[in-house]
């Protein structure tokens, strides 16, 4: 298949042999000025618009022209123009107008359409094709000539003066994209009005006009309540955003002897996976990575209670990691909702004789490659108890182990391992020790950058479903035992 450039593409649709902008092209770019492309106020040059989209400079004059009569721009020099947002009110009052309008043009068309609606059954067929397609310009447009057939027929030219001095046309296509997760039944509402007109019932059509048109009116208010929540909303989640990364170590942090590389991609703006590194007296330092159950803000917020609880415990002189995790994990039980829990690897790291003591609390068992000749041999820091926050009681066991120089410790959550393709396969630990049995010699960052290359290959564009975190370190020289 061959592909016009993008440029080509533009101007064969958007102008007509004879220069003019064609009916396609003023919808699209009705669409693209008033429907998110351009900020309300902002101020854009003719000439530019005219090259952008590859259109006959005086047909976009033309255009905007057009515009200005209707209140959606303001002309100015220099072949400028002044983008104003369509005033939500006024949109709906203007609704209310409609749907008299087309109340009464199909008590008077359904004379004339009486077993002769082909061409409006035609338009409804058109906008099926394009919803089918995601085509909200051509639904648009066949949306229009459903609507303004039914006017022409009804022969009251006034009906369609004021049809077209509210610029209904324009509405439409302006407003099509706000109700899109409802213009399945929208298109479909369509049907029962080209029924009644054919068989000649003008009160029934006239009133399933109105209704129509009514309910379009209200997804529209819908859709405009709705965004306001949703910038709010936005506005929220990146504040949270902002505040869940400051609880993070920042890239940075370094930890004597063991060089590191770390990567966090929540499911959804923020979520509940969780690491941190701890400096800690007498030289050691803790290292943390943990998956608190669901995802989103709630998530989130149970993981900084996580965190808080660890950091608090940790942070005081102890002897006994056991004990410790059991505090945290009485902490989390007695501030969390029921049915909480977070699976959580905790270690603590002495590089003057790369000693790791760790508890495993559920966790997914962190992994530690040790490079040999021609492969890496692989240990698992397996789990010994419950996650933490299931049971106020849960005793907790402490493990060593003793690390060489360059071992590689690579822990990671659950979005790893059960990442899935289309046919939902997961990506699996068994693909995961695979690719780090052929790791030799590489660094961090090098394994980081491979992990996460194969699992997006493996997925293939499939949504990620799971906070996915990475913590990759690897022992240096330079801490000598």
């Amino acid at each position: 298949m061959i592909l016009l450039n993008r440029e080509t593409r533009k101007s064969t649709s958007m102008v007509g042999a004879n220069g003019h902008l064609n009916e396609l092209g003023r919808v699209r770019l009705t669409r693209e000025l008033f429907c998110g492309r351009y900020r309300p106020g902002q101020r854009v040059r003719l000439r530019e618009i005219a090259a952008k989209y590859g259109l006959d400079k005086h047909a976009v004059l033309k255009l905007f022209t057009e515009f200005q009569s209707r209140g959606l721009v303001t002309l100015s020099g220099n072949f400028a123009a002044v983008l104003h947002s369509p005033n939500v009110k006024e949109m709906h009052e203007a609704y209310e107008i409609r749907a008299g309008i087309e109340e009464i043009a199909g008590r008077t068309a359904a004379e004339v359409l009486k077993g002769n609606t082909g061409e409006l059954q035609k338009e409804l067929e058109a906008m099926r094709v394009a919803l089918s397609t995601g085509d909200l310009d051509g639904c648009a447009e066949h949306d229009v000539n459903f609507h303004k057939a039914i006017l022409q027929s009804s022969g009251n030219r006034n009906l369609l003066r004021v049809w077209e001095a509210l610029v209904f046309d324009v509405r439409i296509r302006i407003s099509i994209s706000k109700v899109s997760k409802d213009l399945p039944e929208v298109v479909e509402s369509h049907q029962p009005i080209v029924d009644a007109l054919r068989n000649g019932r003008a009160r029934e059509a006239s009133l399933l006009l109105r209704n129509h048109v009514e309910t379009f009116a209200e997804y529209l208010k819908k859709s405009d309540s709705d965004s306001g929540v949703h910038r709010a909303s936005r506005k929220d989640m990146e504040g949270a955003k902002d505040v869940q990364q400051a609880f993070f170590p920042p890239q940075s942090f370094s930890i004597p002897c063991l060089s590191c590389e770390t990567f966090y991609q929540p499911a959804r703006g923020i979520g509940g996976d969780y690491y941190d590194f701890l400096s800690l007296s007498g030289g050691r330092w803790g290292i943390a990575i943990g998956d608190v159950s669901g995802k989103g803000i709630g998530a989130a917020l149970l993981m900084a209670s996580l965190q808080a609880s660890l950091r608090a415990q940790a942070l005081h002189p102890h002897s006994d990691l056991t004990a410790l995790i059991g505090d945290v994990n009485r902490l989390v039980y007695e501030s969390s909702p029921t049915a909480f829990f977070a699976s959580l690897f905790y270690a603590e790291y002495e590089p003057a004789t790369r000693m790791l003591q760790y508890v495993n609390a559920g966790h997914n068992p962190p992994i530690i490659v040790r490079p040999q000749m021609e492969s890496c041999e692989l240990f698992h820091l397996r789990a010994q108890a419950v996650p933490i926050g299931m049971f106020a009681d849960t005793q907790f066991s402490a493990t060593k182990f003793q690390l060489a120089k360059d071992d590689i410790l690579v822990a990671y959550t659950d979005g790893i391992t059960e990442a899935a393709n289309a046919s939902g396969e997961l990506w699996g630990l068994e693909r995961l020790e695979r690719l780090l049995r052929s790791c030799n010699r590489m660094a961090p960052n090098e394994i980081v950058e491979r992990i996460l290359a194969e699992v997006s290959e493996f997925a293939n564009g499939e949504p990620q479903h799971d906070d996915v975190t990475l913590v990759v370190m690897k022992v240096q020289e330079g801490c000598e035992i």
